[in-house]
């Protein structure tokens, strides 16, 4: 077959073959192209995170938002489809969000505060036992448990990235908490012209694009927020009841820290069951200890192989190396918050990806 100028496929005009005067094979180019929009999609995302760090008191309400109206979006669209004006709706869920996020922070908080003293005096005599027997290991968990309020103290003072502490900090939480259940309310309003401005702002030709990549971005955001609060319901539910069986000390507190922690996939999970495991250990012994631990074992199985592919089989799937390197990242660039916020915007991350593969396959499959 030939081409239009009279050659062959394989050969130029004049009959000499395409790799004799090319500099570099095709594969080459081929690969110095990827590279160069590996780097051009690296250096946005850098910008992107600076742009995020630098306006963080602006960033972290919206992002805040965004998260809590992915999570409350279906009961919005439950009173939208009762004939209930949207504004009175989007009203409704905000009371709820802070009827909810207030009533469990009451619990939580209380919780902690009631059975605080006796976990910090468990941790010090699990330090204490565990000297006896570690030796200089034991004995600098020992320094570490009769420190930890300092050593929270100032693990949340790099956190909060030089946030001036007091009484400031308290105000520039209420704020940030006001001005993010502002947005919410505004989110769930006009949540049917999103996709409007999106186009609106986009050119003409990527409008379809931009409305479909934030449509399954907000959609991992949503399944993440939902099947994360069930299974950290269900994590906080079964640990707190094995506790209490076992009687060890502080059980609905370390339940609040394990519901508190399942928002940091891995890590969190990891470090409240350690915390039980060593309070147990202090107040009830080894035996109870061992006990304690094949709860929190058969817990995290049960998230594992059950609950994460039931509940989260219809969201983007990470590799748990992913979500480790994301939490990481998001602790170096924003501390707990960043923690915090890291999994769902990679999880947004991949919804994007995502949409860009499988239009880039199919506009593949329609030119072969």
């Amino acid at each position: 077959m030939e081409n239009s100028r009279g050659g062959t496929p394989g050969n130029r005009p004049g009959g000499t073959p395409a790799s004799a005067s090319a500099p570099l094979p095709p594969e080459v180019w081929r690969v110095g192209a990827w590279c160069a929009v590996l780097l051009l999609v690296a250096g946005v995302a850098g910008v992107g995170v600076w742009i995020v760090v630098t306006f963080k008191t602006a960033v972290t309400p919206v992002l805040l938002a965004i998260l809590g109206t992915a999570l409350l979006h279906p009961l919005h669209r439950r009173l939208v489809a009762m004939r209930m004006p949207k504004s009175l709706a989007a009203g409704l869920t905000c009371l709820a969000v802070v009827a909810v996020v207030g009533g469990a922070g009451y619990i939580v908080v209380a919780a902690l505060i009631e059975t605080g003293d006796q976990i910090v005096s468990s941790l010090k005599q699990a330090g204490r036992d565990l000297s006896k027997h570690l030796g200089a290991a034991g004995t600098s968990l020992d320094d570490i448990a009769s420190n930890a309020k300092n050593l929270l103290g100032k693990f949340g003072g790099t956190a909060a990235s030089g946030v001036i502490t007091g009484l400031s900090v308290v105000g520039e939480l209420i704020a940030t908490a006001v001005l993010a259940l502002l947005l919410m309310f505004f989110l769930l309003k006009d949540s049917d012209r999103v996709a409007g401005a999106l186009r609106s702002v986009a050119p003409r030709r990527t409008g379809d694009i931009v409305e479909a990549m934030a449509r399954r971005a907000y959609g991992a955001v949503e399944g993440f927020m939902r099947g994360t609060t069930f299974i950290a319901l269900i994590d906080a539910t079964c640990i707190t009841v094995g506790l209490l069986i076992l009687r060890v000390p502080g059980a609905v507190g370390l339940g609040a820290l394990v519901f508190v922690g399942a928002y940091i996939p891995y890590l969190g999970a990891f470090l409240s069951g350690a915390v039980a495991v060593l309070v147990a250990l202090a107040d009830r012994g080894v035996v109870i200890a061992l006990w304690a631990l094949g709860v929190v074992l058969a817990v995290q199985v049960l998230e594992g192989h059950v609950l994460q592919p039931m509940i989260q089989s219809r969201t983007v799937q990470m590799h748990p190396a992913v979500v480790m390197l994301a939490i990481t990242a998001g602790a170096s660039v924003a501390g707990i918050l960043g923690m915090l916020l890291a999994v769902p915007l990679t999880a947004a991350a991949f919804g994007v990806v995502a949409e860009v593969r499988g239009r880039y396959e199919a506009g593949g499959a329609g030119v072969s």
